[in-house]
């Protein structure tokens, strides 16, 4: 639908600011980082809901998503998403990189060795239960209405909600990054995403237990259904937090080293 013809048009946005990020970081293999771009998280879902959807094939079930209809939207995909995204990436490119606050040296230096909670993994765990938190109730409902055809009508406080989430999420990477910066280790653009992302992890640890205590699901296709799609709403929701403290950090960095003074 709409939403669909959206995410499609908007990846020549997603392919500018990707490719600006991509040389303000002075990489140098920009084709493979189009690529990637255009196809890493279009292709897990696509691929992961065609496997699905023969669950449903073989179940007979009337919700299949018939293949003529799958084939439309790969076909649209590659010929409207795919090409969008390399021009957007191919202009942001070319495009001035976002400046640094300071000169950084050529020669980096060595780091030393961090505490076992500085970790990307112990600090994915830690650091987010703070964002589950303050979503896991508005969870409840959503799971509700999606798996137990009950109606949602909280769309105000889900709003809020996000507010929240986002207000979370570039707090605790902001935080992360900095006690990173503090024990001297500079390598903080993937810590600061993967800190946020773990929220990711909670979210499908929270759909576990929802099937085993709210739900009453029979059959090997059902439970294959349910965790699929909730391991494809995990993963969305990781990405998105996790970009949402990558940008925050990525501020914070610039705002901070900016207000450095070397004579």
């Amino acid at each position: 639908g709409a939403a669909v013809s959206l995410f499609f048009f908007f990846g020549v946005v997603g392919g500018y600011y990707s490719g600006r990020l991509y040389r303000t970081f002075k990489g140098l293999s920009w084709k493979r980082a189009a690529f990637l771009t255009a196809t890493f998280y279009p292709g897990l879902i696509s691929s992961t809901c065609f496997i699905l959807n023969f669950f449903l094939w073989h179940a007979g079930s009337s919700g299949a998503v018939p293949f003529s209809y799958m084939c439309a939207l790969l076909a649209f995909w590659i010929c409207v998403s795919l090409p969008l995204v390399f021009v957007g990436f191919f202009f942001g490119f070319r495009k001035q990189p976002f400046e640094y606050s300071v000169r950084t040296n050529k020669i980096p230096r060595p780091i030393p060795t961090q505490l076992w909670y500085m970790r990307t993994f112990p600090s994915m765990l830690l650091a987010g239960i703070l964002p589950f938190g303050a979503v896991f109730i508005e969870l409840y409902f959503i799971f509700s209405a999606i798996w137990e055809n009950q109606i949602y009508t909280l769309f105000s406080f889900l709003f809020l909600v996000y507010v929240i989430l986002v207000v979370c999420c570039a707090e605790i990477a902001v935080v992360i990054v900095y006690f990173q910066l503090c024990t001297e280790n500079y390598r903080w653009w993937w810590k600061s995403f993967f800190v946020a992302a773990g929220t990711g992890i909670y979210v499908f640890a929270y759909g576990a237990f929802f099937y085993w205590s709210k739900l009453d699901i029979v059959g090997f296709t059902s439970t294959v259904l349910y965790f699929g799609y909730t391991a494809l709403m995990s993963i969305t929701f990781g990405i998105f937090t996790g970009s949402v403290g990558f940008v925050a950090s990525f501020i914070f960095v610039r705002y901070v080293y900016s207000a450095v003074k070397i004579d």
